[in-house]
């Protein structure tokens, strides 16, 4: 099984100014990608006490895992990040694939696949790497769009959360000074000057707890006291579309969306806190929050617990989680439900189908953040967010608003209330009545999967088409360049590698592959450390090092090095080509990049 392996910040460093000058993108994501920021709109928003640039940024989860996700979803636009979730139990068994997009959204992954050290130094290295970006002013960044959020989220119960080690990793969250102090003497000496910036350390005195379904309400009431009183966080609630309850839950999904073939598990609404469970505590909190003078909200809303009934997933896994187009109807009907309640008296976190022709709307019920997941997992990967910016703009442009707080009252019509907690409530109200009638949303608009061409992916020579690689969260897929010869003879320029260490097997790249078998399978799977390398076998790998290749195919090893005769065997020229390939000067990927002294 893959395991994760996080790339040292000198090689990511490296990498990323590297590429930036003689490519212009940043880990494979275009600079044409890049959301910039608009002298002439504000997206500012206040999340807690801080004020971020955009409401914008990546849900917890596989695009927020590792320092090169969390850059590229900064890049992105993401100004308040939401870190993936970290418990006590860091050593998961997770079944592989974990993903399928092929029509909504399901997985089987909901927790962090490093250590919380791991976790803890990644965030680290995310801040370091934005930094260093943002002094290197070669992204032309619009005044005050530097200003970033990172917001925590822990899991799942408060035996865990009150351990040391999960004690230890907020702690470090909260003042970094340590590792960002043994990081920095791991820059590499040609950064310069950037070496020596003034590094952010304390990263995070925010927190989004994330309860697993069931987790009892009175235990999520504790969690959060603790948090607020003994850490002194401002924290948010992330709650399950369970609240809704069995009878109205079932009725959207089935009878308004037309998703007949899904079905929550019957224990999850026993389980699951219920509405007035959720309402009694938050009320609660609250007023424990404004006695610490903090704050406190809700998110909206955890994935939503089905029976797994599809045949990606192995058979042993009797549920996943669903998320994408479904679940943004349901989560806007809790969202709703809150307004009608307490008003605007908690500030809302939402995370449920956002793409680009909803992004905007859901800025203008004024929930910060926005995140996204699903969307980001769809061709195009962390290129698509340039998308929701674009139609922001456009949005605020039709009706005259400069600021996210002027669109808000505006969004809806000039006639609604002035009042900006009053706009909220009235565009909450109009907004969730048309998504529930949105065609975008429902089943029959969500059953198209993508298109297979019904031919196996080989090794080499395939289509190129590159999709691949934004759809992998993690930049784990990449292309290279390798010419034809006559012992390798190749139909295309440019082939489709994959680099181990940051694969985890999640099988995205092989749902949106027009080929059968899966990229992160069968195209070249690249290693730079032997122990790994080892590790992984009996699969196919090859392990580039600085003075050698070696493969390992159908349990046969064979290593070349520059004394080694062509005559050896038939995989002695294709270990050469690509070591040389790999290697050019003109390349620039982690292989290369973690071989440079």
């Amino acid at each position: 099984m893959a395991i994760l392996a996080p790339m040292p910040i000198a090689t990511l460093v490296r990498r990323m100014l590297r590429e930036l000058d003689a490519k212009e993108s940043i880990f494979d994501l275009p600079t044409r990608k890049f959301v910039r920021g608009d002298p002439s709109h504000d997206y500012s928003v206040r999340f807690h006490s801080h004020v971020a640039a955009t409401p914008f940024g990546p849900a917890a989860g596989p695009n927020t895992q590792l320092a090169q996700n969390i850059v590229l979803a900064w890049l992105a636009g993401g100004r308040i990040l939401e870190l993936k979730t970290v418990q006590l139990n860091d050593r998961l068994t997770i079944p592989r694939p974990c993903i399928d997009m092929q029509t909504v959204g399901y997985n089987v992954e909901w927790s962090q696949e490093l250590t919380l050290e791991e976790s803890l130094e990644e965030y680290v290295k995310a801040a370091m790497l934005i930094r260093i970006l943002e002094a290197s002013g070669q992204l032309a960044l619009a005044p005050g769009f530097e200003r970033t959020v990172f917001d925590m989220s822990v899991g799942y119960d408060l035996a865990g959360i009150r351990s040391e080690r999960v004690q230890a990793f907020i702690a470090g969250m909260m003042d970094a000074t340590a590792v960002v102090e043994r990081l920095r003497r791991a820059l590499p000496k040609e950064l310069g000057p950037l070496r020596d910036l003034d590094f952010v350390t304390r990263l995070s005195d925010t927190l989004t707890l994330s309860t697993f379904h069931g987790c009892p309400p009175h235990e999520i009431e504790q969690i959060v006291e603790f948090l607020m009183r003994e850490r002194h966080l401002a924290c948010v609630v992330k709650l399950n579309p369970t609240l809704l309850g069995a009878t109205a839950l079932q009725a959207l999904l089935t009878d308004a969306l037309g998703y007949a073939d899904l079905r929550v598990p019957g224990d999850a609404f026993a389980k699951d806190t219920q509405w007035e469970q959720a309402a009694a505590f938050m009320d609660r909190l609250d007023g424990t929050a404004r006695a610490l003078d903090l704050d406190v909200g809700v998110k909206l809303t955890n994935t939503l617990i089905v029976e797994n009934h599809r045949h990606v997933f192995p058979k042993t896994e009797p549920a996943m989680y669903l998320s994408g187009a479904p679940l943004h109807v349901l989560a806007m009907h809790l969202v709703r439900r809150v307004r009608r309640t307490f008003g605007d008296r908690f500030p809302i976190s939402f995370s449920a189908g956002i793409e680009r022709a909803n992004f905007p709307d859901a800025v203008a019920l004024g929930l910060v953040p926005v995140t996204a997941c699903t969307d980001l997992l769809q061709p195009g990967g962390y290129g698509r967010p340039l998308g929701y910016f674009d139609e922001l703009k456009k949005r605020m442009d039709v009706v005259g608003a400069a600021s996210v707080n002027e669109f808000i009252v505006r969004a809806y019509g000039a006639d609604g209330p002035t009042e900006l907690a009053a706009a909220k409530i009235r565009n909450t109200d109009l907004y969730v009545e048309r998504a529930t009638g949105d065609p975008r949303y429902a089943a029959a608009t969500r059953r198209k999967v993508p298109r297979k061409i019904g031919r196996q992916l080989k090794l080499f020579d395939c289509l190129t088409c590159d999709k691949c690689i934004p759809v992998c969260p993690n930049d784990a897929n990449f292309t290279f360049a390798m010419p034809s010869t006559p012992e390798v003879p190749l139909s295309e320029a440019r082939q489709i590698g994959n680099f181990a260490d940051l694969c985890n097997d999640c099988g995205n790249c092989d749902t949106f592959c027009p080929e059968d078998g899966g990229p992160y399978r069968l195209k070249p799977r690249f290693f730079v450390s032997s122990e790994r390398w080892l590790a992984d076998a009996p699969r196919d790998a090859i392990l580039v090092e600085r003075d050698a290749i070696t493969g390992r195919f159908d349990g046969v090893e064979v290593r070349v090095t520059d004394e080694t005769d062509a005559a050896d065997g038939p995989y002695v020229p294709i270990l050469r080509q690509l070591r040389d390939a790999l290697l050019a000067p003109t390349e620039i990927n982690y292989v290369n990049q973690s071989l440079v002294q």
